[in-house]
C-alpha cells in the first residue's frame, strides 16, 4: 500500500506544490523562499523519515506569514490524504528531543479532531527574517488540516533557534511513531471503529 500524496494549492497569496511519502527514508527537496522554514522542513523530513518535496512561492515581499501558514495547511492535507482511512496506524506518538540547552516534547493523536496546545514561550524576535511567532501559525495550520491533536511543550530553553528546531524534530519523531503501521491493529485504533 502506497502512503503518498501530492497536493497543489494556489491562492492569490501563495502557490505551493508538496509531495509526501510517509514511508520514506528522510529525503527532502525544499524550496519555499523562506530559508529558516526550509531548514525546519528539511529536518522534519529527516527526523520523521518522511520523503518530502516542497516548492512554494508567496507574497514574501509583504512578510512570510501567508507562505508559512499555507505550507502548514498543505502538509497537513498531505498527511491526511496519504493516511486515508487510517487503518492499521498506531494513531498516537510522543517524542522528547533535546537541542543543547533546550528540551521539547511533542505528543500527537491522529484522531480527526484538530487541536493545538502550544506551550512555547518565545520573545517577539526574528531568526534571520523569520518572525518566531510564525512557528505557531505553521503548527496550527498543520494540526487543523491533518485532523491532528497536537501538544507541543518546551520545558526549558534559551536560544530561540534551538527551541523551534527541537519542536520540529520532536513533532517529526512523534508523527513517525503515530503513522507507523502496527500489524496488531486490524482496523483503526478506536472503539468507535472510525477516526
Amino acid at each position: 500500500m502506497s502512503r503518498t500524496a501530492t497536493i497543489e494549492r494556489i491562492t492569490n497569496e501563495t502557490r505551493i506544490k508538496l509531495s509526501l511519502d510517509v514511508d520514506g527514508s528522510g529525503e527532502a527537496r525544499i524550496c519555499t523562499s523562506v530559508p529558516f522554514l526550509d531548514h525546519m522542513l528539511n529536518l522534519f523530513a529527516r527526523h520523521g523519515l518522511f520523503n518530502l518535496e516542497v516548492e512554494a512561492c508567496g507574497d514574501i515581499d509583504i512578510d512570510f506569514h501567508h507562505t508559512v501558514e499555507d505550507i502548514g495547511i498543505v502538509l497537513g492535507e498531505a498527511f491526511k490524504q496519504a493516511l486515508g482511512d487510517k487503518k492499521g496506524i498506531r494513531r498516537y506518538g510522543q517524542a522528547s528531543v533535546p537541542m543543547d540547552e533546550t528540551l521539547a516534547s511533542v505528543a500527537v493523536d491522529i484522531s480527526g479532531r484538530p487541536y493545538l496546545v502550544y506551550h512555547v514561550n518565545l520573545p517577539k524576535v526574528k531568526i534571520g527574517e523569520f518572525d518566531v511567532e510564525l512557528a505557531r501559525e505553521f503548527f496550527q495550520a498543520f494540526a487543523n488540516h491533518c485532523g491532528l491533536n497536537l501538544h507541543i511543550n518546551v520545558m526549558y530553553g534559551d536560544n530561540v533557534h534551538h527551541i523551534i528546531e527541537a519542536c520540529f524534530k520532536a513533532c517529526a519523531r512523534a508523527m513517525d511513531t503515530a503513522t507507523q503501521l502496527d500489524p496488531r491493529v486490524k482496523d483503526v485504533m478506536s472503539t468507535k471503529g472510525v477516526l
